[in-house]
């Protein structure tokens, strides 16, 4: 059952309250990328009714974590238990704890930020693997729920540990950012009055993640709250990308030099041109590297229409670091009022434009809702060749392959009679490239849909800037 004080989430809320009644030990773990909501999401559903709670500390050493480990102890238990040295003493003192209580209807355990506690050397995924192959894996209430923004750790030493921690994880679940309807439900919650379009601006820069859009003041608009949090004198988010890496993934400056390769083309780069533009070595740690990147929702992987897997392209859609490289890496104006003072600047209007797309990238599911085919059979992909380039392409089990283009405007888009032309002359160039027999829609996706006139009547479906923030 969902909660009403969490925002969203309902597929997960569904997974964790079949987990909780399963009747059976659990070992749940969440991950996702940083500032996503992880830990909110667990403290809430359960209501902070834990029967242990911890959380790492980033940076600190194996002491200092176990120090905060044993006063956690003390503090939930009620008891006494002396400092230890170790972590496998620190686990059985956890587990004596919690054989008392034994006779609850179920024991809930959460270890959050469970990478932060495995320091060099310290053997605590060790620990921890004998703690639950041991006790937890048998008692039958225990739910044991751990969160970690290292998403290298997570998915390398616990989903695919090879060891004694190998398919233990019951239940892994991957917490992505907010949809648009998320956004507008979590902003209107805590008082922010702003049309679907500010939204947009807002969702076009922070993403759907739930900590950036916390920040957001009510008592402002869009536009000045972007240049509180990015330009003013105490900008919170202005040094978040160098920490954002750090936090997630071990090998940060790999992690940083493939999405800033990738931020200097907007249609993506297939893996040999990452590792020609960022001088990187084509070995396992790149491929591991590209795929937490896509884990965590900072890349889209995707092939061309008619291409093989081993052609697949990689695009950066995190907004968050898109706008970053864009307007704030580089910016040296101590303007704190800039992004106000760029309202007609014709590169905002172009940076616009590619952030729409990326946007609607992340709503696929809305746009095929808005076109009927929920239940058909989708292949979703994009297409170039020289001539023409299609950004996205719905292939559907109907035999109909929608050409979607996608334009940011601040009124219904006007489809003029060259801009015609060139959608339909890109059309017959994808008919005889791609030699299909199927129909070929030629689709728009606008905010405020298209200006009905002479020319728009060859467009065969329209979505719009509502069919966005459409629930599914």
């Amino acid at each position: 059952m969902a909660r009403e004080d969490i925002i969203g989430r309902i597929k997960e809320q569904e997974l964790l309250d079949e987990y909780v009644a399963s009747g059976k030990s659990e070992f749940i773990a969440i991950y996702g990328r940083r500032r996503i909501g992880k830990t909110f999401l667990v403290k809430q559903y359960f209501d902070e009714r834990f029967d242990f709670y911890i959380t790492g500390i980033f940076g600190k050493s194996k002491r200092e974590q176990l120090a905060n480990f044993n006063r956690q102890l003390n503090k939930y238990s009620g008891a006494y238990y002396p400092m230890v040295d170790d972590w496998f003493d620190a686990f059985a003192q956890l587990q004596h704890y919690l054989d008392t209580l034994r006779d609850q209807q179920r024991i809930v355990v959460f270890l959050d930020e469970l990478p932060w506690m495995d320091t060099p050397r310290s053997k605590f995924i060790r620990a921890l693997e004998l703690f639950w192959n041991e006790w937890g894996s048998s008692v039958k209430n225990l739910k044991l729920l751990v969160c970690g923004s290292a998403t290298t750790w997570i998915t390398n030493k616990l989903l695919g540990d090879r060891g004694g921690l190998h398919n233990r994880v019951t239940r892994p679940i991957r917490l992505s950012s907010f949809t648009l309807a998320e956004t507008e439900a979590f902003l209107l919650k805590k008082g922010f009055q702003a049309d679907r379009l500010q939204m947009l601006e807002g969702y076009m820069i922070l993403g759907g993640t739930p900590y950036y859009l916390d920040m957001l003041r009510p008592s402002k608009s869009m536009t000045q709250n972007i240049d509180e949090l990015f330009y003013s004198e105490t900008a919170p988010l202005r040094d978040e990308y160098e920490f954002l890496f750090r936090a997630l993934f071990n090998d940060a400056p790999t992690y940083r030099r493939i999405v800033e390769s990738l931020a200097t083309c907007a249609k993506g780069l297939t893996k040999q041109e990452i590792i020609k533009h960022g001088k990187l070595t084509d070995n396992g740690n790149l491929t591991e590297a590209l795929n937490n990147l896509c884990r965590c929702d900072f890349l889209r992987r995707y092939s061309a229409f008619g291409h093989k897997q081993r052609d697949v392209m990689y695009q950066l859609v995190d907004n968050y670091c898109l706008f970053y490289l864009r307007y704030i890496k580089d910016d040296n104006s101590q303007d704190s009022r800039r992004w106000s003072h760029t309202l007609n600047d014709g590169a905002r209007r172009a940076w616009s434009g590619y952030a729409f797309e990326q946007v609607c990238m992340r709503h696929i599911q809305q746009i095929k809702h808005k076109l009927g085919i929920d239940d058909i059979r989708t292949d979703v992909c994009s297409w170039q060749q020289e001539g023409g380039q299609i950004d996205l392409v719905i292939d559907r089990g109907d035999r109909v392959i929608n050409l979607c283009e996608m334009k940011y405007s601040l009124e219904p888009y006007t489809i003029t009679k060259s801009y015609l032309e060139t959608m339909t002359s890109r059309r017959e160039l994808f008919r005889m490239a791609s030699k299909t027999t199927k129909a070929l829609h030629l689709t728009m996706v606008c905010p405020f849909g298209i200006k009905a006139n002479a020319h728009s009547r060859d467009i065969q479906s329209v979505v719009t800037l509502d069919d966005l923030y459409n629930t599914i």
